[in-house]
């Protein structure tokens, strides 16, 4: 009554301002209905619901064949629309998701027992979400705010970094500024884990999964549970089921760890620069992608044990007191700083040695620069380009992907962070030959593509992670880990092109740099709307102006590229 009284109070004083904690209200008042009538009335529900669904089951074998055939003519026309609007370099995207699903068929366990429905509604699942975003206006700000709030959440360890380390705390930066936000949204985690919120989240988003895709209620939760938390920490959601589990069921487990990134690691990211809302996004869409690829990799050969029917109940946090919960989190932490810590000293150190021997080697045959980012940037290169990364941008992000594989994805993002703030600061693109910084939609086709821990380094930590929790199950967590660190890789390669297909760069690009990267594009629609009225405003300004001159904000390219679209007089062309 009380909380009532307050939000009531707020929204009559000024209800603008009031505004997130009506929405809250309204979202925790619905939700706790719905669990009151779902464990009142859910007998009653399911047998109302029961004569469709048996009807649907008499019908379903021509049904499917409907719903596949308004299915491919629905993508085929979106194609068709949304090339004329965007350009065609979003059908290089839908080119390069095609070829990872086909590929999975291929190298899949047993390509003859797939089954498509957890597969296609993966995928589908993603592209919702993705459309959702990435496409509406609404969906985009609400993502964009959920990583501004996240970003200013975070500013607060910088309190205790401050008190501990001094005034100049950021002149170390990345032990100082980043490591201590990995101990506070550690501390963050384990709280709302006390309170029951984090086990009430997961349940949700993974009975979601579970409907939609018909995949088992484990894959689900621990999928799920990946979307906030660590590889080792979400299979501890559902420890007691573990030793029930089928191979395919396993195999899924862990692939949804090396496909998403932990919640703890996700804030260090966004202190590098990457973009929130981007990372916030990668994390919610790889979930669905984690289990398409895993039941195509390797698909169900067994009758799971484990079923809705089971009762199934998650593990309960163990601490007595919310303070109790806070000081475990803090302290749980540690561990995963100093891996983090000591890896990065390590893995820098040995591609240091590793660099030098390669120019070394390159040196005997006349090619000093050989390195193992040029490596990796060849053997990458072919599939960060059919992920939609610009033909110049993906030798970049072949060597970005190269690293994420064999080191760890912060060494990564740390590069990627650079090459982000050098296209900020401007200046060159080339110098000595050598690309300086990358597209806007390069950038974020690489953001979607680093998010997970699929490297070599995790491969042993999940192995011996989840042998300490089922002992039972060494054997086949040996076999399958390998598949599961490259179907987790692919998975994020496919929320990549899902991302190519759906970014549009002029949803978060101003004006003078959307105009500057035009003319790099040889097939961007000159009908686009966003470039006409970036035109439409430039030639308005200009004409209020006694000088006319590609000075300031705007090159000449782009006074070239508007004169193009808009065929304006001789007087702002010539």
């Amino acid at each position: 009554t009380a909380y009532l009284a307050v939000v009531i109070a707020a929204c009559s004083l000024n209800f603008q301002r009031a505004l997130p904690l009506f929405i809250i209200t309204v979202m925790v008042t619905f939700f706790i209905c719905w669990d009151i009538l779902i464990a009142k009335y859910e007998d009653k529900i399911t047998a109302f619901f029961s004569p469709g669904e048996r009807y649907l089951k008499k019908q379903w074998f021509w049904l499917k064949w409907v719903l596949c055939t308004a299915l491919i003519i629905t993508i085929i026309c979106w194609l068709i629309f949304d090339t004329m609007e965007q350009g065609s370099r979003q059908l290089i995207s839908f080119g390069g998701l095609v070829m990872y699903v086909l590929l999975m068929l291929i190298f899949s366990k047993y390509p003859t027992r797939v089954v498509w429905r957890p597969v296609l509604s993966g995928i589908g699942m993603q592209f919702i979400l993705g459309l959702l975003i990435l496409r509406t206006k609404v969906g985009f700000d609400v993502f964009n705010w959920l990583g501004i709030q996240i970003q200013t959440f975070l500013e607060y360890s910088d309190t205790g970094s401050k008190f501990v380390f001094g005034e100049k705390y950021k002149d170390h930066f990345f032990a100082f500024k980043v490591l201590p936000i990995v101990v506070f949204f550690s501390t963050i985690m384990s709280i709302l884990y006390h309170v029951g919120f984090m086990q009430w989240l997961i349940a949700k988003v993974g009975w979601i999964m579970h409907i939609f895709m018909g995949t088992t209620p484990i894959e689900s939760l621990v999928a799920a549970g990946n979307i906030f938390v660590g590889q080792t920490e979400s299979p501890l959601l559902v420890r007691p089921y573990l030793p029930y589990i089928t191979k395919s069921e396993l195999h899924a487990v862990m692939t949804a760890g090396f496909s998403t990134i932990a919640g703890s690691v996700l804030g260090a990211y966004i202190s590098f620069g990457v973009s929130s809302s981007h990372l916030l996004t990668a994390s919610v869409m790889s979930a669905p992608a984690s289990l398409a690829t895993s039941k195509l990799f390797w698909p169900e050969t067994e009758k799971p044990l484990v079923t809705l029917r089971s009762g199934i109940q998650m593990v309960k946090c163990d601490s007595k007191s919310l303070l109790e919960a806070a000081s475990q989190g803090a302290s749980t932490s540690i561990t995963l700083v100093a891996n983090i810590a000591v890896n990065l000293i390590s893995f820098l150190a040995l591609l240091t040695f590793l660099d030098s021997s390669l120019s070394w080697l390159g040196s005997l045959f006349d090619y000093p620069q050989l390195s193992f980012e040029t490596i990796c940037a060849y053997v990458f290169m072919p599939f960060s380009f059919m992920m939609g990364v610009d033909w110049e941008d993906s030798f970049i992000v072949g060597g970005l992907l190269g690293y994420k594989t064999f080191f760890n994805e912060f060494l990564a993002y740390e590069r990627l962070s650079k090459l982000i703030d050098n296209r900020e600061k401007g200046g060159s693109m080339y110098i000595n030959g050598v690309k300086q910084y990358m597209t806007v939609r390069s950038e974020i086709i690489a953001t979607y593509a680093l998010c997970g821990f699929a490297n070599f380094g995790s491969l042993g930590l999940v192995i011996g992670g989840l042998t300490s929790i089922t002992p039972s199950k060494r054997k086949e967590i040996a076999d399958c880990a390998l598949r599961a660190m490259i179907a987790g890789t692919v998975a994020c390669f496919m929320t990549a092109c899902v991302a190519g297909m759906l970014t549009v760069p002029d949803l978060e690009v101003p004006c003078h740099i959307l105009l500057g990267n035009v003319s790099n594009f040889t097939d961007f629609p000159v009908k686009n709307i966003k470039l006409v009225e970036c035109c439409q405003r430039l030639f308005t300004s200009a004409d209020h102006s006694e000088k006319i001159s590609p000075e300031g904000n705007y090159s000449l390219s782009s006074w070239k590229v508007c004169c193009q679209i808009l065929g304006q007089p001789a007087v702002h062309c010539t």
